[in-house]
């Protein structure tokens, strides 16, 4: 596999990212490619923005949904290269599982590698999973699986049957406001997120919130009983319309879920 090293912030290439943007004919390989980017410090500003959008306090502590977002710049550099399979634009998060090896403090600075791999079928389209590592000092401190689907089948929200949902731990409203208050902080300005004309584009009857909020905001819930280095798995369900009210279920295992009419999520933490 290529590695390419960056020295510098590669979000600033709009003419590239515009590109990437655009439809693409059908392909069946992924990029043989990794990218590297050393020595990112975190901006304590940036982070405490993203601690109030995510419900967070304010820590010296790094949540575990942080470094996704510092890697993000990466992950679209990768998903709007030529050769990768899809547009960037109206790719879904569907599952995540972010391992954190050892709590990761605002004064570290890290390296990232991103890349692709799992290209595989979908019920309504194809899947493919983005890997990052992030390491400090030369150890390894944190690493995510972000699955996203490309759909081909729009034709579709199935009709959800009854549920019968736990006891709410927590009860949250949602503001119409979450799609664009976290795609700033983010960086993630994919159209169905912020945009009622892009949402419906895609299947979506309003704009949806971002997955990585979802799960920030239920990682939120345990702050100060979560252990020093664990592993969360979430898989994404139906999207949480904006705007929406929503309920958390956490149970002692730390087994958590999050509904409102319909499961929205179903996460589990698992110490390492």
């Amino acid at each position: 596999m290529a590695v390419e090293e960056l020295t510098s912030d590669p979000a600033g290439n709009t003419l590239r990212a515009a590109l990437g943007l655009l439809p693409r004919g059908r392909r069946t390989s992924l990029p043989d490619l990794e990218l590297v980017r050393r020595g990112v410090p975190i901006d304590r500003d940036h982070l405490a923005r993203y601690d109030r959008v995510c419900g967070f306090r304010l820590s010296d502590t790094v949540p575990a949904t942080y470094p996704h977002v510092l890697a993000f710049p990466l992950a679209m550099r990768l998903m709007t290269a030529p050769d990768f399979p899809f547009s960037a634009i109206g790719l879904v998060h569907i599952a995540n599982r972010i391992t954190v090896s050892r709590p990761v403090s605002a004064d570290d600075i890290l390296d990232f590698s991103v890349r692709a791999a799992d290209l595989r079928p979908h019920p309504r389209g194809q899947q493919v999973d983005v890997v990052v590592s992030a390491s400090a000092g030369g150890s390894a401190v944190w690493s995510a699986v972000s699955t996203y689907l490309s759909k081909t089948s729009f034709s579709g929200s199935s009709r959800s049957s009854e549920h019968s949902f736990p006891a709410a731990s927590a009860v949250w409203r949602v503001p119409a406001a979450v799609g664009g208050s976290y795609a700033a902080v983010s960086g993630d300005r994919n159209p169905i997120h912020t945009s009622r004309i892009g949402a419906r584009l895609f299947g979506f009857q309003r704009p949806i919130a971002h997955g990585m909020w979802s799960l920030a905001r239920c990682l939120a819930f345990f702050e100060g009983r979560l252990p020093g280095a664990y592993t969360v798995d979430v898989a994404f369900k139906q999207p949480i319309l904006l705007p929406s009210t929503v309920s958390l279920h956490a149970s002692p295992s730390r087994e958590f879920e999050l509904y409102g009419k319909r499961p929205h999520l179903v996460g589990q933490v698992t110490p390492e």
